[in-house]
């Protein structure tokens, strides 16, 4: 079992930056890539970045130039640091970990973005 608990979301002025986080626990040896989706009001969830235990990377073409996500395997922390920052990334994002579409999920952490 893996908890996954986010934090750093909020209200930002268009714009504005944010940093998320992403703190595992468990059963963190079996971890491999770790995920950033989101799911905006009446959206379909996104899959915003991924990175691997390697340190490779995969951004949507919505975050691709805006978004950096990162991780300290030593902490079983990732981030996600979110620049020049858009009405339109307001959603709720989540935390995921395991296989593609299931595994392990946070509560999720919202970011709000106003214009």
């Amino acid at each position: 079992q893996v908890q996954l608990v986010e934090s750093g979301g909020g209200l930002v002025q268009a714009g504005g930056s944010l940093r998320l986080s992403c703190a595992a626990s468990g059963s963190t040896f079996s971890i491999d890539v770790m995920r950033w989706w989101r799911r905006a009001p009446g959206k379909q969830r996104e899959l915003v970045a991924h990175i691997s235990s390697s340190g490779r990377t995969f951004y949507a073409e919505s975050a691709k130039g805006r978004f950096i996500i990162s991780r300290d395997n030593a902490k079983n922390t990732v981030y996600l640091q979110m620049n020049s920052l858009k009405p339109e990334d307001t959603a709720v994002y989540y935390c995921n970990t395991g296989i593609l579409g299931g595994g392990y999920w946070g509560q999720g952490t919202q970011v709000t973005v106003s214009s």
